[in-house]
């Protein structure tokens, strides 16, 4: 139908709602005078409709959206949702969010304005290109060779390549905050695995931090000043052990420094970070322009060899044994170091008297073939020589020293996977992208595009480095890695143009920024940490300065530090920190092969070039690197990272981030679970999975909490435990109460040790909850097999909502459903876990075949401490017929084929005549019985009745008369304390045509069924009181309810004699089938 509508202007809107709303008050005032409440529906003038911020956006008007109205509350508008999420500010409120509690805490986030080129290319090449290229590179390829160089820089490249891969997919999936790397990983494995990973990182960026200064004051002491150093070189062979002093000393000094630039001017170190980087790149430059130059031009670099061994400058200038000078021949500073004088005549060096001396050029060019030396691998052992391959040589006699000779010595054992470990952290640096993801312009493009071209970069880098120095350098010199050979000059600095000078200070500032790098990232990183109070004992570290400076996490990462500087080696450090950076690599493939094998929902990366191989390719490799680099450092970081999993696990704040453990645990108890589906348990894999019924009070705490510590005792943490209790009423009026209840429950299964899942079910009727829960308890396989409850203490009182009635109907029920069920009477003196048994026995009487459950219980209770200390006997009974000797040798044989050790005995039960007082307990179990059905007593009067005549029955055993007190008044107030007058006198009172007359209940004789139970009950309650009594625990079958319902109370008063006495009680019923074994 034809609608018409008039478009007015905002401003007009505006006015003509405030006219309206003035209207609508008015109106709203006379109708309020008119009629009530109503149905309670907040109309336009609810709090919500006018508030502030909605009336200033006009995001909501009243009638629009009325039918979300109620909502409101807790889900927000999609615009101001939107217009949130926009900003990135912090989640809307009524948005309950997982990070909620965190994310209150960060401040709003400036405007992104880095892009893909300043925030991630620069950083993350500034952090990868380092020590390791100007210190160490060339003395790898010359030890390795080209070619075993060239397989150790593409290993570890393409570790660093799949790495950065699954890094995207991670970084993309979201927006990831401050945290970088630590975050990634805690959200997609768990607290667990993020803590004991971050931890990791932290360590290892610490370390690097170390081995950055050691590098720094290597450059230093070398190759810019020598003179600087405290420790002199006293004799020959000192040198190594006065530079590592001199390392420590410096490296002390600082350590210091470099932490209170930090802690003075941070905002300096990241202001500087560019310069540092620009001499990164003038080095490489000038490296690269070094070889171009080498092709017509190579610098003169000589090198000093006597015969195949290469000699140290340090002590003489002339590569010669003798110099022609006025026509005389003249011996040399070489020749002084091999001869014991300076004359031709002196008694020389065997192996300086065989050999030449010669000269060479250290940097022949790339056209000189020089490659082909350099191709293969070179390595050696501590203390040797380093030797030019295919050089002419005589040997000398084995006895020459050697120590005090001038020739370049090798300073520590060479060996492949040694030299892996020492490579490794020059590729690393790669999370310096991640890390500055909060700002970045978008984080999601500019993360794997930067990262990877980053790496693609430094990794060409690398290996072109690899190549050209072994085409350009020669062998000798590339092995020696202090450049003793060529006057102490670093060796890169050596092939660089236009000067060594550009390499030495380039790598001198570059060293020095990437330790005050790492001295400013660490502390942070263990801040981020310590404030996700997933570590307790490192929550001190996430408090700083006013401004948030993590103070008391640099004076922890200064003191890591100075241990990586007191070793000193920087040779030794770097593997330990590849173990650091190798594991956390190892996890961050290994979260993104979790989510995307897991395939969950929110797991929709924008970065799509991933894979879920090529993350398990990485996470090989990098584990391998590991164990490559070094199985001990590998195994020791393994172990460290296993303790802060499980203290984690065991002491660490409940955290739930979605991450893709939890997802795996579901999707692996998925497939536990149908695969269980299968069948039933076989016999030896059969033990008691618990639905443990608990009674709670008015204020739904637990009556019993010792059952819980005997669920505890008798599970030891195996196998599945429920929790299940009832509460009564309607769901929708008892939520609030079910949730505190199931607090409660898990609160008191925490404080008992109990672990298992608790279930709250809400019924109109409690026995309908109860037979709810042996129904439906568990999933799939996962489901119950025995029940275990409590005695009703009080069955006989009528406010008792847990009455006999109850009772009998759940045993029935379990028989039904063949499950096994354990009755617990006296509970609240059954001991607590803290409790020891140092003694004592755990009695069994064994009158019926139940399955073997009766056997299998007590082995089960002495696995735990507290009643580990307790004998188990078991009793079995002897009939007249029986022969009681070879009854005790078959249940001995029975037991030792069970592999179960206890103390055996036969007791004898012969029959007899019933006793007087068997009789009269039966009588006046019938008369009560039969009083209440002939009285015909409404339903609530019958359940005030229960607790009528038989109160002293127990103690007495003459009393001819029973008595009873009633708990609550009766409405009628019916005379319910019974004599043989008083009942005679109601009877004649209340006769009535309609009604028929009553039997005369005290000349009935009883049940001659009912005389037998009862006497099988006394009878044997007097053989286990006879032996038993002070037993610390019984064991007893549970005799079944009649299959006629209309004796259900005797079955409890049977029950009541069979037990009495005793001070703790289990009564069993067995399920029916075998649930222990003689066979292995």
């Amino acid at each position: 139908m034809p609608t018409s509508f008039t478009v007015v202007p905002v401003e007009a809107q505006g006015e003509e709602r405030q006219r309206d709303g003035r209207q609508r008050e008015e109106e709203d005032e006379g109708d309020e005078r008119d009629r009530g409440t109503g149905d309670g529906i907040a109309r336009e003038n609810s709090p919500f409709i006018n508030c502030a911020e909605l009336g200033r956006g006009n995001m909501y008007e009243g009638k629009n959206m009325a039918l979300f109205e109620e909502e409101m509350d807790s889900n927000p508008m999609v615009s101001s949702l939107l217009n949130k999420l926009a900003n990135y500010t912090n989640l809307t409120q009524g948005v309950v969010e997982h990070e909620a509690d965190e994310d209150s805490k960060r401040k709003e986030v400036k405007g992104p304005r880095m892009g893909t080129f300043i925030g991630v290319y620069l950083p993350c090449l500034q952090n990868i290109l380092g020590v390791i290229l100007f210190l160490r590179l060339t003395w790898i390829v010359g030890t390795a060779g080209v070619l075993e160089s060239f397989i150790i820089v593409f290993m570890c490249c393409a570790c660093t390549m799949l790495t950065a891969i699954s890094m995207s997919a991670i970084a993309t999936n979201g927006v990831v905050p401050a945290g970088g790397s630590y975050y990634m990983i805690s959200r997609s494995l768990g607290p667990e695995f993020g803590g004991a990973v971050g931890l990791c990182f932290y360590l290892g960026t610490t370390f690097a931090g170390a081995m950055y200064i050691l590098g720094t004051i290597e450059i230093l002491l070398t190759y810019i000043s020598p003179s600087a150093a405290i420790f002199k070189v006293a004799d020959v062979g000192e040198e190594t052990e006065a530079m590592l002093n001199n390392m420590r000393v410096y490296g002390t000094c600082i350590v210091i420094l470099m932490a209170i630039v930090v802690f003075v001017g941070v905002k300096y170190v990241n202001k500087l970070a560019l310069v540092f980087l620009a001499c990164v790149i003038l080095s490489i430059i000038a490296i690269y322009a070094g070889v171009i130059k080498t092709a017509f031009d190579p610098p003169d670099f000589p090198i000093c060899l006597l015969g195949n061994r290469t000699l140290s400058k340090h002590s003489f200038d002339v590569c010669a044994k003798f110099i022609e000078r006025n026509n005389e021949t003249k011996t040399t500073p070489l020749w002084r170091l091999f001869c014991d004088s300076s004359l031709l005549n002196a008694t020389c060096d065997d192996y300086f008297s065989l050999n030449n001396v010669t000269e060479i050029q250290g940097i022949p060019g790339i056209m000189s073939g020089v490659l082909t030396d350099n191709l293969w691998s070179a390595y050696s052992e501590k203390g040797s020589i380093v030797e030019k391959k295919n050089q002419p040589s005589v040997a000398g006699s084995e006895e020459s020293k050697m120590g005090g000779l001038p020739y370049v010595f090798t300073d520590i054992t060479t060996y492949f996977t040694m030299l892996v470990g020492i490579y490794f952290p020059s590729v690393t640096g790669i999370m310096a992208g991640s890390n500055r993801s909060g700002d970045l312009k978008d984080a999601q493009k500019s993360i794997p595009t930067g990262t990877i071209l980053a790496i693609s970069t430094t990794s060409f880098i690398y290996l072109s480095c690899i190549v050209l120095f072994g085409a350009c350098i020669e062998g000798v010199i590339l092995r020696d890695k202090f450049g003793e050979a060529v006057n102490g000059n670093l060796v890169v600095g050596t092939l660089a143009w236009p000067s060594p000078w550009v390499i030495v200070i380039g790598s001198f500032f570059s060293t020095c920024g990437a330790g005050l790098q790492s001295l400013t990232g660490a502390p942070r990183l263990l801040q981020a940490i310590a404030r996700d109070g997933i570590v307790p004992f490192i929550q001190i570290f996430g408090h700083g300065k006013a401004n948030g400076e993590p103070t008391w996490a640099l004076l922890l990462t200064v003191g890591i530090c100075e241990i990586g500087i007191l070793i000193a080696s920087l040779d030794s450090v770097a593997p330990i920190l590849s173990m650091f950076f190798l594991m956390c690599y190892m996890f961050v493939n290994l979260a993104c092969a979790v989510q995307t094998l897991l395939r969950t929902p929110n797991w929709r990366p924008r970065f799509k070039y991933y894979h879920w191989t090529l993350s398990f390719l990485g996470m090989s490799l990098c584990l391998a690197l590991m164990f490559i680099c070094s199985w001990y450092y590998a195994l020791i970081a393994m172990l460290i990272a296993g303790c802060i999993y499980k203290y984690i696990e065991y002491r660490g704040a409940e955290k739930e981030w979605g991450d893709g453990i939890r997802g795996l645990s579901l999707n692996a108890a998925r497939y536990a679970l149908l695969r269980v589906e299968d069948g039933p348990p076989h016999t030896k894999n059969w033990r008691p999975q618990l639905l443990v019924l608990l009674n709670l009070d008015n204020e739904q705490l637990v009556k019993h909490p010792r059952l819980l510590s005997f669920t505890s005792q008798l599970k030891a943490g195996k196998g599945l435990t429920i929790v299940g209790s009832v509460l009564q009423g309607i769901y929708l009026d008892k939520c609030t109460e079910t949730q505190k209840a199931e607090e409660n429950v898990k609160a008191l299964m925490s404080v008992e040790k109990t672990k298992g899942f608790c279930q709250i079910v809400v019924s109109p009727n409690f026995r309908d909850g109860i037979s709810y829960l042996i129904q439906s308890a568990g999933l799939g396989g996962m489901k119950h097999n025995t029940v275990l409850m409590a005695w009703p203490q009080s069955w006989k009182q009528a406010e008792n909502r847990f009455s006999w009635k109850n009772f009998v109907d759940t045993v029935r029920e379990t028989t039904s459903a063949q499950q096994a069920l354990l009755v617990a009477k006296n509970i609240d003196l059954f001991p607590t876990n803290q409790e020891r048994f140092t003694e004592g026995n755990i009695d069994v009487w064994w009158i019926v075949h139940d399955g073997g459950m009766l056997m299998l219980l007590p082995f089960l209770l002495r696995q735990h401490k507290v009643w580990r200390k307790c004998k188990m006997r078991i009793f079995t009974v002897a009939q007249m017929d029986d022969n009681s000797i070879q009854m005790k040798k078959d249940l001995q044989m029975f037991l030792y084929h069970l592999r179960l050790n206890a103390q055996v005995e036969v007791v004898e039960m012969f029959e007899n005549d019933i006793s007087a007082f068997t009789y009269e307990k039966t009588l006046m179990m019938e008369q009560r019985s039969q009083m209440l059905k002939q009285m015909q007593l409404s339903k609530n009067e019958r359940e005030r009745e229960a607790q009528l005549i038989h109160d002293k029955n127990t103690a007495s055993r003459s009393a001819p008369a029973v008595e009873a007190s009633v708990a609550a008044a009766v409405p009628e107030k019916v005379q319910m304390t019974w004599t043989k007058e008083k009942f005679v006198a109601e009877k004649h009172k209340n006769k009535d045509p309609n009604v028929s007359g009553f039997k005369d209940i005290f000349n009935m004789k009883p049940n001659q069924s009912n005389v037998r139970r009862m006497h099988t009950a006394v009878k044997l309650n007097g053989v286990v009181l006879n032996k038993s009594q002070h037993a610390q625990l019984v064991l007893l079958n549970m005799p079944g309810p009649p299959k006629n319902r209309k004796g259900d109370e005797n079955y409890m008063e049977f029950l009541e004699v069979l037990t009495e006495g005793l001070d703790r009680v289990l009564l069993v019923r067995g399920s029916g089938r075998e649930v222990i074994t003689i066979y292995s």
